[in-house]
C-alpha cells in the first residue's frame, strides 16, 4: 500500500464520502505513477492512469465533438455511435485503459494545452498546484490547467476528489446557465423579431417622409426658379420703363412745371369748390331769416349771373347723393364742383378700373341719383348700374362725354326729380 493510502486510512477531514472515493481510487492511483529512488512520483500521468470518474469530466470539458470523432476515425473505430451520447460514453468506456483511441486523445490533449503542461511543471507541491487552480477556475479558459493539473505527478488523491468535484458543480451550474440563457435568447430573439419588424415599419415612414420631402423641395426650387425669373423679368422690364420715361422727360422740356401746375389747379378747384358751398348756405340762410332779418346785420354783395338764382336742376338733386360711376379721373374732381354747386352729395366709383366692382353695390343702395358715364366704364359695373335703378324705379343719368360741359348739360336737362317715377334720362342720351 502506498503512502497516500495510508495517510487516508480512517475518517479525513473530507469525510465518509469523501474517504470511500479515495480508498477505491488510490491502488489504481498508486500503481500508475512510477516512483524515483526517494518514493516521490516525476513522471506524468497518462489519461488511462487516472481514477475512473475522472474520464467522464475530461472528455465533456477538454474536448470538443469534432475533435472526438476526428480520433475516433483514426484510431480505426468503425462503428461509430448515433447519437452525441453514445459517443461519448464509448469514449469515456476507451479511455479507461490504454488503447488506440486513448492514446490518440492522450497526444491530442497534451499537443492543445502545451503550454498549461509547461506551467504546471513550476509548481513542485501539492499545495502550489491547489493555488494554482483557484487563480486559474475563476477564468474562462481553465480546461488545459485542468488536463494539465489531472495529469501532474504531484496531484494527489484529495486534490484530484476536490478538483473534480468542483469541475462536476461547474458542469451543473453551467447546464443550469446555459438553459437560462437558450431561454432568454428565446425571447430576446422574439423582442429582436418585433423591434425588427418596428424598425422595417419605422424605416418605410422616414423613406416616404424623405421621399415627399424632397417632391416639396423640388418643388419649392422650381417654384422658386419661377418666381426668381418673374423678378428678373419686372426688374428688366422696370428698368425699361424708367429709361423711357427719363428719354421721355428729356424731349418734354418744362414736364415738371406743367405736373405742379395741374396739381395746383386740382387743389384750387377744390378750394373753389370749398368757397361755393360756404356761399352756398349763406345765402340760403339769408333767405330763411326774410323780413326777420336784423337791420344791422350786414347784407351780402349781389351775386353773379350764374348763381343769382337757383335753377330747376340744382332744386332738383338739392341736398340728394349723387353717385358717378366711371369717368377719368382727371375730370372727378370737376365733377364733383358741378355736383356740390348744386348742394347734392357726391361719391364717386371709376366702374372697375381700379376700384373693386363688388363696392358698387353699397354705394348704388345709398345714392339717390346715379350718373354713368358710359364710355369710361367696364362690362360688368354698366350692366350693375342699369339693373339696380331699373329694379329700384331709381333715376339714372347716361353720359357719352367725360367733361364739364357733359355733366352740365345732362343735368340741364334734369328739371325735377320725383321718386317713384321712372328714371329720367338726358336729352342727347338714352339707354344702351
Amino acid at each position: 500500500m502506498c503512502m497516500n493510502q495510508k495517510k487516508r486510512e480512517g475518517d479525513g477531514p473530507l469525510g465518509a464520502f469523501a474517504n470511500a472515493y479515495l480508498s477505491r481510487n488510490a491502488n489504481a492511483t498508486c500503481d500508475a505513477v512510477p516512483a524515483d529512488k526517494a518514493g516521490k512520483s516525476t513522471a506524468r500521468r497518462k489519461l488511462w492512469d487516472l481514477a475512473p470518474g475522472a474520464h467522464c469530466p475530461v472528455a465533456g470539458v477538454c474536448l470538443r465533438l469534432e475533435d472526438v470523432k476526428r480520433l475516433a476515425s483514426r484510431a480505426g473505430l468503425l462503428d461509430m455511435p448515433r447519437t452525441e451520447y453514445d459517443l461519448h460514453v464509448v469514449l469515456v468506456a476507451e479511455c479507461r485503459t490504454r488503447t488506440p483511441l486513448a492514446e490518440q486523445v492522450q497526444r491530442a490533449l497534451d499537443k492543445r494545452y502545451e503550454t498549461s503542461i509547461r506551467s504546471a511543471h513550476q509548481h513542485k507541491t501539492e499545495e502550489a498546484l491547489a493555488h494554482w487552480w483557484d487563480q486559474s477556475i475563476v477564468r474562462s479558459d481553465w480546461a488545459g490547467v485542468f488536463w494539465a493539473l489531472l495529469t501532474h505527478p504531484k496531484c494527489s488523491t484529495e486534490l484530484e476528489y476536490l478538483v473534480l468535484g468542483q469541475v462536476h458543480m461547474l458542469q451543473h451550474q453551467n447546464g443550469m446557465a446555459t438553459r437560462v440563457d437558450h431561454t432568454r435568447l428565446n425571447e430576446l430573439a422574439s423582442e429582436n423579431q418585433r423591434l425588427g419588424k418596428a424598425l422595417d415599419s419605422a424605416q418605410r415612414r422616414t423613406t416616404d417622409l424623405a421621399q415627399t420631402h424632397a417632391r416639396l423641395m423640388e418643388q419649392h426650387q422650381a417654384d422658386m426658379s419661377q418666381m426668381r425669373e418673374a423678378l428678373i423679368r419686372a426688374q428688366t422690364a422696370e428698368a425699361h420703363a424708367q429709361t423711357q420715361l427719363d428719354e421721355l422727360r428729356r424731349q418734354t422740356p418744362g414736364l415738371a412745371a406743367r405736373e405742379r401746375l395741374v396739381q395746383d389747379k386740382l387743389k384750387l378747384l377744390e378750394s373753389n369748390s370749398q368757397l361755393r358751398r360756404a356761399l352756398r348756405q349763406a345765402e340760403q340762410a339769408l333767405q330763411h331769416t326774410g323780413p326777420y332779418a336784423d337791420p344791422a346785420t350786414p347784407t351780402l354783395a349781389p351775386l353773379q349771373e350764374t348763381d343769382t338764382v337757383p335753377t330747376a336742376s340744382a332744386m332738383a338733386v338739392h341736398d340728394r347723393s349723387v353717385l358717378c360711376v366711371g369717368g377719368r379721373q382727371r375730370v372727378v374732381p370737376i365733377y364733383r364742383e358741378v355736383i356740390e354747386e348744386r348742394g347734392a352729395r357726391f361719391s364717386h366709383h371709376d366702374g372697375g378700373s381700379e376700384d373693386k366692382v363688388g363696392q358698387l353695390g353699397h354705394l348704388l343702395q345709398a345714392a339717390d341719383l346715379v350718373v354713368c358715364q358710359v364710355g369710361c366704364v367696364s362690362h360688368d359695373a354698366y350692366w350693375r348700374v342699369k339693373e339696380h335703378c331699373k329694379r329700384h324705379n331709381k333715376p339714372c343719368l347716361f353720359v357719352e362725354t367725360p367733361s364739364r360741359s357733359g355733366i352740365e348739360r345732362a343735368l340741364q336737362g334734369l328739371t325735377r326729380i320725383s321718386y317713384g317715377e321712372p328714371p329720367c334720362l338726358t336729352p342727347d342720351t338714352e339707354l344702351p
